[in-house]
């Protein structure tokens, strides 16, 4: 099986895609990743979704939104970030910027004067370092090679950082089976209790939100898709009424099942 990810090698993205394929190309945003498996290109593709300090990825999120593809898999892998560098002096550490935000506590006391550089993938940031000894990287300790020397390990806030991945596939390719199903809602309307409305038909029938989030649908100032995950599968008769329930709900947007898939856990 081939996937696409978040290149370049050596990301937290390609680590976490190894668990699925055989042969992993790259690209240079996660949309450029959905649009992959939507158009035909790739098979498969895997992307960042959450992460346990700093919350979801929106890039990911919006392009679930706007493209056709089904969820198929979920990969949870802790995140170990080092400081990498060609020595001690710099004065420029770059990064994603989820990984910038997740050592945010340990840059401000170690580094308080250093800038920051937001680039592409952690990956991106550890080629910087290599070509400017002015420049350190923060990335899996592994990435540093020959060239780049660890200065610090396990510098993130929580030492249970940890990142979900999901595995995507094309539309055709959905299943109902699995424990876990993500679903994305636009109402397209707005009154008081919506939101209780969208989410009562799930406690209703003892079935347990793992997450829901909104993001703006960019139709009009505070219109909202709403994104939800939940610890049940398609398969099941209680999700299957459960999401009837949204639909009518809903009857002016839509609603778009991503999908039902199970999770693992991988060591990255």
């Amino acid at each position: 099986m081939n996937a696409v990810t978040l290149g370049p090698e050596g990301t937290y993205s390609h680590r976490a895609a190894g668990a699925i394929a055989d042969e992993v190309e790259f690209r240079e945003s996660v949309t450029g990743i959905v649009a992959a498996v939507a158009d035909g290109a790739a098979p498969r593709g895997v992307l960042p979704v959450e992460n346990s300090i700093e919350g979801s990825v929106t890039e990911s999120l919006d392009a679930l939104t706007e493209y056709e593809v089904a969820v198929v898999r979920e990969l949870v892998t802790p995140i170990r970030h080092a400081l990498l560098a060609q020595g001690p002096e710099f004065d420029t550490v770059a990064s994603h910027s989820q990984a910038l935000a997740q050592c945010r506590a340990f840059l401000d006391v170690e580094y308080p004067d250093v800038a920051l550089e937001a680039v592409a993938s952690t990956a991106r940031g550890v080629e910087r370092a290599r070509e400017d000894p002015n420049m350190a990287a923060i990335a899996h300790p592994d990435t540093a090679g020959d060239d780049l020397s660890v200065l610090a390990e396990g510098i993130q806030d929580q030492a249970s950082n940890a990142t979900r991945f999901v595995a995507i596939a094309p539309r055709a390719e959905r299943s109902a089976a699995g424990g876990k199903t993500s679903l994305v809602v636009y109402p397209n309307d707005d009154y008081p209790g919506l939101l209780l409305d969208l989410l009562e038909p799930f406690a209703d029938r003892g079935i347990n939100l793992t997450r829901a989030e909104s993001r703006p649908s960019g139709e009009r100032l505070g219109d909202y898709v709403f994104h939800i995950d939940v610890a049940a599968g398609l398969y099941e008769e209680r999700t299957q009424e459960a999401v009837e329930s949204i639909e009518a709900i809903a009857e002016e947007g839509w609603v778009c099942r991503l999908g039902s898939y199970d999770t693992e856990h991988v060591v990255a």
